[in-house]
């Protein structure tokens, strides 16, 4: 929100009324996800994490990110890269699911290793920072192919909103969050993630037409 109301009076990249009613849909329900959020794993240690990250589930889901932005940057990026946007928001968010998991690691070795118990003696470790070293530096990458070819004012929602999406599944696939959760606090979660995808979708819809090419 702060990003495309910025962009709108600092970059002069119009957001239109339709365009400011998808960014509060994107709050408020990103809100909704947040309020009825579960409780976080208590972790003591990397390899708790090693062992979340290594079960078949999550590296399923892993390897499917991975699949997704292949094709997404080996096809779709050549071909559709400059006219739609959920070209380079989509790779950058999906990669960023897996950046949050490894983050969230190296948090926690930091942590520990500050108390006293250094977590860097394990390769663990420095396997969840080169993973997270990695995929930031392929979403700054293509964020700002996202931002050279769109409206500032609408890649920031989108990407946003894309973003929490995958985090909140890869968390959900990793750390099982949601076993412990009762059915209204899940529906809750479910309503604030379609009102997500609904401001999203409206953002997207209100993007301007590029200007025409002008040949002699």
């Amino acid at each position: 929100m702060a990003s495309a109301v910025l962009a709108h009076f600092l970059l002069k990249e119009k957001l239109q009324k339709m365009g400011m009613l998808g960014c509060v849909l994107c709050i408020v329900g990103s809100t909704v996800i947040v309020l009825h959020a579960p409780e976080e794993m208590s972790l003591t240690s990397v390899q708790q994490i090693w062992e979340l990250a290594t079960q078949p589930a999550f590296l399923l889901y892993t390897a499917s990110a991975i699949a997704v932005t292949l094709f997404l940057v080996l096809y779709c990026a050549p071909r559709y890269g400059q006219t739609n946007i959920l070209v380079y928001t989509g790779i950058c968010s999906v990669i960023g699911s897996l950046t949050v998991m490894s983050v969230k690691a190296i948090g926690i070795a930091i942590k520990l290793t500050l108390e006293g118990a250094n977590q860097f003696f394990y390769l663990q470790t420095w396997i969840f920072t080169m993973v997270a070293i990695t995929c930031i530096i392929v979403q700054l990458n293509y964020l700002n192919m996202a931002l050279d070819n769109f409206n500032t004012a609408v890649v920031s929602p989108i990407y946003y909103a894309l973003f929490t999406a995958f985090t909140i599944l890869a968390s959900a696939i990793m750390f099982k969050d949601y076993s412990g959760q009762s059915i209204s606090s899940i529906a809750s979660e479910l309503c604030g993630f379609i009102t997500v995808l609904s401001g999203t979708t409206v953002l997207h819809s209100t993007r301007e037409p590029d200007p025409p090419v002008i040949t002699d």
